[in-house]
């Protein structure tokens, strides 16, 4: 643990938004040390390395799944995750729909949109398919969709980066009218940014890097 880094991310997320540490390529240990320090929602990108580490670790974590999941890997990460952050299409929720039904879960997830145009290889939905992926997964008895993600433009442009999250707040905003307060979730924010996303109104930051790395 980084006690300082920690600390200042504490201090400034109270009250304001939840923290998910990615732990993606670090030890048992490095993340006992945050999980001793109350921590308990971690993140990962890859389903082999979440459920080695589900397996190994406290079993009162609750993982949540950041990276593209491919179809094939969701039966096996599905009992042990506690939410996927990155649904990124209706075909994917259709198999998480179908995987979940056969162990009797209810998935809580989170739909991914990329609203940064210039970074061509991030995954995520445009915008203007929100209603038809919200629709369709309002619909999945074993779906539960509570929010959105969103990461941040790969750029040093403050004035960018607030755009991209600004964008994201309005799309979360008008969902949540939509579909109503089960729409609770916006993920956005991580270590080199995630001070501006919770300036425009993030509900969680997703940070590994800061936490971990002097």
């Amino acid at each position: 643990m980084i006690r300082e880094h920690y600390d200042l991310v504490k201090k400034n997320t109270a009250g304001k938004a939840a923290l998910c540490i990615v732990s993606k390529h670090r030890s048992t240990d490095e993340i006992l040390s945050y999980y001793e320090a109350g921590e308990r929602i971690f993140a990962e990108n890859r389903a082999d390395e979440l459920v080695a580490k589900a397996e190994a670790l406290p079993k009162d974590i609750e993982w949540h799944f950041i990276g593209h999941l491919q179809r094939n890997k969701v039966r096996r990460i599905l009992p042990v995750t506690a939410m996927i952050q990155s649904l990124d299409s209706i075909e994917l929720a259709d198999v998480i729909e179908k995987e979940a039904a056969c162990i009797n879960k209810v998935m809580p997830v989170l739909a991914e949109f990329h609203l940064a145009g210039e970074d061509t290889n991030k995954s995520g939905l445009p915008a203007d398919q929100a209603d038809t992926l919200f629709e369709h997964c309002l619909a999945l008895p074993h779906v539960r969709i509570e929010g959105i993600m969103v990461m941040g433009p790969h750029t040093d442009n403050e004035k960018r980066i607030t755009e991209v999250f600004e964008e994201a707040r309005k799309l979360f905003l008008s969902l949540q009218e939509k579909y109503g307060k089960e729409i609770r979730i916006l993920s956005m924010g991580m270590s080199s940014d995630y001070e501006t996303a919770l300036r425009c109104g993030s509900g969680m930051v997703r940070i590994g890097t800061y936490l971990f790395q002097e």
